[in-house]
């Protein structure tokens, strides 16, 4: 998959309203659980402790954090749209987001975005996209919500 290619806030305008597109599949791994448990000391047991998912946990096995789960997005969005020609971009905020539907372990995600605004700022690009992080096989996604980054084209 080729990503979208947005060189300014016009190439950004034609795709307001619309679905830009949506990335590839990547597998959620123990070893990526464990290492963002690590990072964010978060050691709950649902997420780390495998024999005692097989036991205790209704999954029956480990899932990934919420928020591991949303920091894979940027790689995602990555996938979908190629900014160029801009000097800084800033994670601006996520309005409205809802985790849907947790994330087994070794489960597939990719999201699907839409371009549900765009402002100029005195030259600076607000995007807002509605990011649906889907998990392969399942009809819920694991989170829908609103991520707003700034573009400060050149």
């Amino acid at each position: 998959m080729n990503p979208i290619v947005i060189s300014s806030h016009a190439d950004f305008e034609q795709y307001v309203g619309k679905e830009i597109g949506v990335s590839d599949y990547i597998k959620i791994t123990q070893n990526q659980i464990n290492m963002f448990a690590d990072a964010t000391l978060d050691h709950q047991w649902i997420h780390v402790d495998e024999e005692r998912c097989k036991n205790e946990s209704p999954f029956k096995t480990t899932i990934a954090h919420g928020y591991l789960n949303l920091s894979v997005l940027p790689h995602l969005w990555e996938q979908i749209v190629d900014v160029q020609n801009s000097k800084l971009t800033v994670n601006y905020g996520i309005e409205k987001l809802r985790f849907g539907q947790a994330v087994t372990v070794n489960s597939e995600v990719r999201v699907r975005c839409k371009l549900i605004s765009l402002v100029n700022l005195r030259g600076i690009s607000k995007a807002e996209i509605q990011a649906v992080l889907e998990i392969k096989d399942s009809k819920k996604p694991a989170f829908d919500g609103t991520i707003v980054f700034l573009y400060h084209f050149m």
